[in-house]
Formats: structure tokens, sequence, C-alpha cells
């Protein structure tokens, strides 16, 4: 059955779980954290255990460990993410790499910019940026709207049945489509919390991964589950969260014929001359959300003209009347990245960072200003690094030399 459909898919689904194929998404899993005692235990035994995946795969009892759940603060906002295993990330690897991604690839769009090979954030801005010079070029002005939406709690509320349509609608290997949906079904939610009415409408409102980590756990029994849910941690909740919207990407550029649309995940931009065009097509959008359990947020999502400036993707965009887009950096990233200094100044001071580390983390971010205009911000912030770390030193070598020898002794 895997060979029959492999030849009329044109893609082997077998070859996921070849050895040579578990090997390399090995390597690459490791990457970055082969510093973890789980990672080093798995390659102790790299042999055994990518032979025992491999058996697991092929006698269908393959099931994922339990999610390793945490909040994590990333560029000033929370998320619930749940990490999975290196043993698991080793299986799911493979499979996306060599089935999910190389097939799918093909059903998105160009400007489907996030966690594609040789595409992500700066590969959307440009584009963005590449848009509105072909919208003045059209249009010789910078007068018209922009229709920016924003999914609210988007991986937190992907419906598995709604999920598995789409890969259903193009995958037709039957081993496999039942091996992602096992891996979907690991996502599911316990809600035995829930009454019959809550639990009767749970597909059809907004569910937040951050406030049910904070329910009591003595009242997860395991009497209700909710299929709905993938996430943020898994390299299949990326695949997932690229095709699961794939309708809106179809419908605005091939129904629609819209030329500057593009989609970063949850993030979407449309630019248009007409805002009574952009309002109903926000409409059209919302009635196809509806049937896939997306909600859009209303605060978030708004239609603005593209002459005042506008925000995408924590960047601030101002489009001139010659044409020219110019880009600045979002205000709060400017704000962190100050507290961040004055916090590596006090773990300096205790001995518990290098000032190398420091140095390259400052020049890893000042490398990015490239980017946008930002002469003034590059000259502000490098006067607080001087004033923090350049001037002390220069004052005072003994006081370094005291650093040191208190990161000697810790």
């Amino acid at each position: 059955m895997i060979m029959k459909d492999s030849i009329k898919n044109n893609t082997d689904f077998s070859s996921f779980y070849d050895g040579n194929k578990l090997y390399d998404a090995f390597q690459k899993c490791k990457k970055g954290s082969i510093w973890k005692e789980s990672v080093q235990r798995y390659e102790m035994n790299l042999l055994r255990n990518l032979s025992k995946s491999q058996d697991e795969i092929l006698s269908n009892t393959y099931e994922q460990l339990p999610f390793n759940e945490f909040p994590l603060c990333e560029r000033g906002r929370m998320r619930e993410i749940k990490a999975i295993h290196i043993y698991d990330r080793v299986v799911l690897r493979s499979l996306c790499d060599n089935i999910l991604t190389p097939f799918f690839t093909k059903y998105f769009i160009y400007d489907n910019g996030a966690s594609l090979k040789n595409k992500g954030v700066e590969f959307s801005r440009n584009r963005l940026v590449t848009h509105l010079h072909k919208y003045y070029r059209q249009y010789r002005t910078n007068e018209g709207y922009i229709l920016l939406i924003d999914f609210t709690k988007f991986f937190d509320n992907v419906r598995h049945d709604k999920l598995m349509e789409e890969f259903e609608k193009r995958l037709k290997d039957k081993e496999t489509l039942e091996f992602i949906r096992k891996i979907i079904n690991a996502f599911k939610v316990d809600v035995s919390y829930m009454n019959d009415e809550e639990y009767k409408y749970c597909l059809t409102t907004v569910f937040n991964a951050l406030e049910y980590a904070k329910i009591d756990k003595r009242l997860l029994t395991g009497k209700r589950y909710m299929e709905k849910s993938i996430g943020i941690g898994s390299q299949i909740s990326q695949v997932s969260g690229l095709l699961y919207p794939t309708r809106i990407d179809n419908y605005c550029k091939i129904v629609k014929g819209l030329k500057y649309y593009g989609r970063y995940m949850d993030d979407t931009y449309i630019i248009h001359p007409s805002k009574e065009y952009l309002q109903q097509l926000l409409l059209d959008i919302n009635n196809i959300c509806k049937e896939y359990g997306i909600f859009i947020n209303q605060k978030k999502t708004q239609i603005v003209k593209i002459s005042k400036g506008f925000t995408f993707l924590k960047v601030r965009y101002t489009f001139t009347s010659t044409g020219k887009v110019i880009k600045r950096m979002n205000k709060k990233a400017i704000t962190r990245e100050r507290r961040k200094l004055k916090k590596f100044r006090q773990l300096l001071d205790e001995g518990k960072m290098s000032y190398q580390d420091i140095s390259e983390a400052y020049g890893s971010w000042r490398g990015s200003l490239k980017h946008y205009s930002a002469y003034q911000t590059q000259k502000r912030m490098d006067k607080l690094y001087n004033d923090l770390f350049i001037k002390p030193f220069i004052e005072g070598r003994d006081y370094y030399e005291h650093l040191s020898r208190k990161r000697t002794e810790n």
C-alpha cells in the first residue's frame, strides 16, 4: 500500500523511518542542544534508539512521550510551550523534512513566509516592501489602504478534524495519514473541568493555553478531551500552521487575484486602493475563519491608510509620496534592549556573565539594525553600551580584574 500510493504521489512515504533518514534527523536536532542531558543520553545509545523508533513505527506501536510544558516570554509576549522529548523530535524531524515539508510546499503560495527554507521574518518584511514598491509603480501614488489581520490564539485553536481534512485532501497514503493523526491527537486537551454546556461549545469558543495552564491539575481527570490546539514547540505544529489557513491564501491570491497579499503564520496583510473592497474582503475571510474555528483578533485587525504609516511584524513602515519605504524598529524592542543591557551590567558585576558574551550579544542585536532606518537609535544605544561597559573599563582596569577572579571562584 505504501509503495502504490507513493508512486501515485511521486513521493516515497516510507522514507522517513529509514535508518539513515532518522540518523540525519538526529544530527539536525542536536545542533544547538547538544549541551542538554537528554540529548547526550540519547546519543550514548544512538543506534539502539534509532532502531527502537524504526521498529515502533513499522509495528504501529509508536507513542509520543509526555510533553514538557512551560511558559516562555518571547519578545515581551508570553507563550505556553509544549516541548517534546528528543526521542520524538528525531522522528518528527524526519517526518517533516522528508515527507510533509517537501510534499506540501508546492501547495503554499510564495508569500507564505514562515518556517520554510530561505524564508522567515525578514523574507516577509522584504516582501511587504516589494509589494509597496509595486503598488506605487502601478498606481503612481502612496494613497491606498492596507488590511492587517491577526488571529487570536492561532495555535491554541487549530481544530484537529479540520486540520486532518487539509492533510487528507492532498495526502493519499493511509499509513502516513494514520501516523499524522496519532501525532496530532497527542495534542488533545483534557477538559474534564468543563460542564456539559461548556463542553458542547468548546470547539467554537476561544481556547487560551496560558489560562488553561492555571487550572488545578486535580480537575483534569481524563474524563473529557477537546480535540483542538497544537502546541508550540513541535515541528509538525509549524507545518500545520502553514497549511491550516491555506484556503484563505488561495481565496485571496487565486479567487480574488490580489497581488499585494502576504502571510507570516497568523499575521496577514492585504494592500488595495479601495477601503470598501477591503471591508467586504474581511467579511469573506471571516466567514472562512468561522468554518475552520479560527478567531480574528478584532483589536489588532484594522484597515489603515498606507500613507499614514503602519506596523507589521514589529516593524513600523512609512510609505512616502515618492514611493520610498522607510522601516523603523519597534519602540518596544528598543526598550527591551536597553533593559537587557542594564541587566547584563548587573550580571557582569555579580560574576555571572562574561564581557565577551555581552559583547557578542550586543553585536548581534546591533547588526540587525542594518535592516532599518535607525541611525539615531544606534547612536543612543552605543552611548548606553559605552557608559555601562567601556568607560568603567577605561577608568578602572583593576575592577575588571576583580570580576575575572570572582568568576573563577564561582
